[in-house]
């Protein structure tokens, strides 16, 4: 396959970027989209010029590191990380335009890598639940009714890859933040924090300048854990319940 790839290209979070045309060719269809890139840039590093700054690491669908808008779409053109998306996905001659998250809570550090560390600060904020001490209980001790097990997994799923926010055209993060919420408040180890939690991340997901959320549903059809859209509206039954536990 030959293709052109234009790529954001911006230098540090203080300059100016723009899009840059770079032709790629030898790209077998069953390369994944990080591939490409790295073809790309040891083409570039051959010949002298600066590689293309993108994150990754696992490069298995797991991490969310490697999040990246693809033709105006979270990851791409499939509902999978922008890792485990394969050039087979693209036609022979295709132009693919290639940029960073945009949302304001998520500035740019280098070309497609962008800050989401305030993710990291919503998690810090409520994401932990009270362990005492002393041996281990047995495992059937604390019953979890199935629905609620079920429903705790699907949202532990969220791998943080910031999708929904560079999807949804508000910039939020409320699919983010009510998958951490409603994964913990279900749980009988979440419930000693349950109202502090809701009121602590909602807070700090306002102060990291989220944008607010609208339920276009974008954040859904991005997500390549399929985070579902009933969670935000637990997130606001849990704060609603919480605000008012609190007067």
């Amino acid at each position: 396959m030959k293709l052109t790839v234009r790529i954001w290209r911006q230098s540090g979070p203080d300059t100016e970027g723009a899009m840059v045309d770079y032709p790629v060719d030898g790209i077998s269809p069953d390369m994944s989209f990080l591939e490409m890139l790295d073809v790309l840039n040891e083409d570039l590093i051959v010949e002298g010029e600066e590689p293309v700054a993108f994150d990754h690491d696992c490069r298995e669908g797991i991490c969310g590191s490697c999040g990246v808008v693809i033709n105006g779409r979270a990851h791409g053109p499939e509902q999978t990380t922008t890792c485990q998306l394969h050039m087979r996905a693209f036609r022979d001659g295709d132009v693919i335009d290639v940029e960073p998250w945009r949302a304001k809570a998520f500035p740019i550090i280098k070309d497609l890598v962008v800050d989401r560390s305030a993710f990291d600060r919503i998690v810090a904020s409520g994401g932990y639940v009270t362990a005492p001490t002393g041996s281990a209980p047995d495992a059937h001790a604390t019953p979890v009714p199935k629905a609620d097990a079920d429903l705790a997994f699907d949202n532990a799923t969220c791998i943080g890859c910031g999708a929904c926010v560079a999807a949804c055209p508000n910039g939020s993060s409320m699919l983010f933040t009510s998958a951490k919420v409603t994964h913990l408040n279900l749980l009988p180890q979440g419930q000693p924090e349950r109202e502090r939690r809701v009121l602590d991340m909602v807070a700090t997901m306002d102060d990291a300048d989220f944008g607010g959320c609208t339920n276009t549903g974008e954040c859904v059809a991005s997500c390549p854990k399929g985070i579902p859209l009933s969670s935000i509206a637990n997130l606001n039954k849990e704060f609603l319940r919480a605000t008012r536990k609190g007067k």
